[in-house]
């Protein structure tokens, strides 16, 4: 198959051939709409990716959990606007065995409706809160749209989802905020660039008060959202009866929260962090960091093997994670364009030459340039080039994004920089959701991410005073925020 180009039009056929290609995630071959599957070399970047998020959560005090699969139509629908939320992407399971089921079940698309139904027998009391439950899953919704891998399925094998209670409306907007500086933290580990922005009403999580979302551009210059975290009131609690008893002895509903991210993270990795080569991995989450390749004749192939098992085990014993290709049906060349293929970050060359000068050739993958270490200080010397490539990815990500952001200050000239060039428009905005409705209504195919927060701003290097004094580009009115829009997956 011939590579397409990452760029443009073509990104979606890029994406595919690159997941199967270095074998990924097997897509769109196993009969029902919507599904993949991860193989081996993929689910490696997959675990390590959930090992990241699993460390970030349980070091803030958040317990992992194991909720059901199936909800009972009784449970789901009780909160109306949940379920209108949800109704049109729900899978229903109407029968079991050779029986019509009494009441159906919902194969879950989120799972606030379990929880709060669970925490209405587990919370009394203040003082067993705060709470902070996570569960990383599978959830089904009836994608209606064009399926795309790890973007747009109907099975979503990589949900976690963060549900935490409270005492306080307080509380919840503090966790809110450590919500948002945990995901922050997590894609900036992962050298993911993003835009933190508040959604609007109309495009808010079914049932929450307000929700903030993380979204990235990719590749096609379309914006997707990556992360999602909502402040849920009393909605749930009210509807489910999970009272407690506060600090002055009244008696209330509890304050939730939820959040969450799926295998879109795993699709702005491959999306970011690629050349026309391949993959370009970051270290942390690279199931090889480094393969060390042999290259020999057959009077030397005894010799270049021990040599090259002394440079694997070196790295191993100081937690670098190695594979040596010792295949003897391929040759070096043809191993060089595998491992560049699936973005093994540092490719060691071992022949005669570098065991004549006790050297190892080695070459980063994110640069495309070789360079002679000696064996003594190699060790040291791939610490220092992991962490330099982790920086190297980050800054060259965040660059990209940056570079497909646009400022202007009215409609009209954004919606023709969307269709022109793609990507994000900053706009200036009152603070009125009724005038983005109403203009936005005309604009095919261009939608609202939200009222950027200012911290973002300042990761994108741009001013919270952007539009100080100017008007609404919407409406004419006083300008009170930054708003964005898009094209969206």
């Amino acid at each position: 198959m011939q590579r397409p180009q990452k760029y443009g039009e073509s990104f979606s056929e890029w994406f595919s051939w690159i997941i199967s290609e270095a074998e990924i995630y097997d897509y769109g071959r196993y009969p029902i709409k919507g599904t993949g599957i991860w193989l081996p070399y993929g689910f490696q970047i997959r675990r390590r990716v959930i090992e990241l998020i699993r460390m970030l959560l349980d070091e803030t005090g958040h317990e992992e959990i194991l909720l059901p699969l199936l909800i009972p139509e009784t449970l789901f629908a009780k909160e109306s606007e949940h379920v209108r939320g949800f109704e049109g992407e729900v899978f229903w399971i109407t029968k079991a065995g050779l029986e019509e089921l009494d009441v159906k079940l919902a194969l879950r698309p989120t799972s606030e409706t379990t929880i709060s139904y669970m925490e209405s027998l587990w919370i009394k009391s203040y003082k067993q809160l705060p709470k902070k439950y996570y569960q990383i899953v599978s959830i089904f919704r009836y994608e209606t749209k064009m399926t795309k891998p790890m973007i747009r399925v109907r099975e979503v094998t990589t949900f976690k989802e963060a549900h935490t209670v409270h005492e306080s409306f307080e509380s919840s907007e503090e966790q809110i905020r450590e919500a948002i500086n945990i995901y922050a933290k997590f894609f900036d580990m992962l050298g993911i660039p993003y835009i933190v922005s508040r959604r609007p009403q109309w495009d808010k999580f079914a049932g929450a008060i307000y929700t903030i979302a993380f979204d990235t551009i990719f590749p096609d210059k379309r914006a997707v959202q990556i992360g999602t975290v909502h402040n849920l009131g009393q909605t749930f609690t009210k509807v489910f009866d999970v009272k407690i008893q506060k600090r002055d002895e009244s008696i209330d509903y509890a304050w939730q929260t939820s959040y969450g991210i799926s295998e879109r993270v795993i699709a702005s990795i491959i999306a970011f962090h690629s050349d026309e080569k391949g993959l370009i991995l970051p270290p942390l989450v690279a199931p090889y960091q480094a393969v060390v390749i042999p290259i020999y004749q057959e009077d030397t192939k005894d010799m270049v093997i021990e040599y090259c098992n002394n440079v694997a085990k070196a790295l191993r014993e100081n937690g670098i994670r190695v594979y040596l290709d010792l295949r003897d049906d391929m040759r070096p060349a043809e191993k060089f364009f595998e491992w560049e293929l699936k973005g093994v970050p540092l490719r060691i060359e071992v022949g005669v030459r570098e065991i004549t000068n006790n050297t190892v050739t080695v070459f980063r993958r994110d640069k495309v340039k070789r360079e002679i270490v000696p064996a003594q200080q190699l060790v040291e010397r791939v610490h220092v080039m992991l962490t330099e490539i982790a920086q190297a990815l980050a800054a060259r990500a965040w660059k990209e994004l940056i570079s497909n952001i646009r400022i202007s200050k009215s409609i009209e000239e954004a919606a023709k920089i969307l269709k022109e060039l793609g990507g994000v428009v900053l706009m200036p905005w009152c603070g009125d959701e009724r005038c983005v409705y109403s203009k936005m209504q005309g604009i095919e195919g261009v939608d609202v991410i939200g009222e950027v927060m200012e911290e973002s701003l300042k990761k994108l290097n741009i001013g919270s005073d952007l539009f100080k004094g100017t008007q609404c580009g919407f409406c004419n009115n006083q300008a009170k925020a930054v708003i964005a829009i898009a094209k969206k997956y």
